[in-house]
């Protein structure tokens, strides 16, 4: 049931480039998008064959850094709004240019084998002695980070579980700490666990009313060297056919 979505009826079109010489958009994506932004790329590609997508993953508060510092972006795909936002107040994006094109989902990822039972006890399993290490995303970087360290605080969990906690540079590193079997448990973006490498695992959500709405926006950048083919790909990330993308890796749609 959770990994079935709706998908809302809001369509928004592509816009059409211009014919002429190949052009390239440099994405900054946060790493949850890591599965669904190739597939988004080349769904993209049938449709501007005449422009190439090159994604570049990692987590949003680094990458804000970055663009801070004038990192050759184009397009930021953040992990939530509070990065793009960010990126407008600074001047480096216009509001007109900021969407939201999703709404991230966070779950708990466990070993088939593990007997961990977050579905009956919830977080509070998390505090048993059995539990050494647990996996999340850096808060200070990973948006998702700060969303499982908010849940463990709604949860009342915070205290007797910081110390088992391993933090991953980006909710990337977090899920390769998952599949190494090198936790008990991970907190992940649900889109991630859509991947192979994940597939031996149990995914259990956390609970939404444990952590504030996950909304993942984009904006197109004031120093974009392809600012039209940025906004049609951002475009088409919040069209019918990305939308349908986003929704069969478990995210949620405006």
């Amino acid at each position: 049931m959770f990994r079935t979505l709706a998908l809302a009826a809001l369509l928004v079109s592509t816009p059409a480039l211009a014919a002429g010489p190949r052009k390239t958009v440099a994405v900054a994506a946060a790493a949850n998008l890591n599965d669904v932004a190739r597939e988004l790329k080349q769904a993209f590609a049938a449709e501007q064959p005449g422009v190439e997508v090159a994604l570049t993953f990692g987590a949003s508060g680094n990458f804000f850094a970055q663009i801070q510092s004038g990192a050759p972006f184009d397009l930021f795909l953040s992990a939530d709004r509070e990065y793009p936002a960010k990126v407008v107040a600074a001047g480096l994006g216009a509001a007109a240019d900021e969407r939201v094109y999703a709404f991230g989902k966070l779950v708990a990822w466990l070993p088939l084998g593990s007997k961990l039972d977050l579905e009956h006890q919830g977080l509070a399993a998390l505090a048993d002695p059995g539990v050494k290490r647990i996996a999340i995303a850096n808060p200070a970087v990973a948006p998702f980070g700060r969303a499982t360290e908010a849940a463990f605080k709604a949860a009342g969990v915070y205290e007797a579980v910081k110390g088992k906690l391993v933090l991953g540079a980006s909710v990337g590193q977090t899920a390769q700490f998952a599949s190494a079997g090198a936790v008990d448990v991970a907190f992940l973006p649900y889109s991630l666990t859509f991947g192979k490498e994940l597939a031996h695992g149990r995914v259990t959500p956390v609970p939404e009313k444990l952590y504030p709405r996950i909304e993942q926006s984009g904006v197109v950048l004031a120093t974009a060297r392809e600012p039209a083919a940025a906004r049609a790909f951002l475009a088409f990330v919040t069209g019918e056919k990305g939308r349908a993308i986003l929704a069969r890796y478990g995210y949620g749609l405006p």
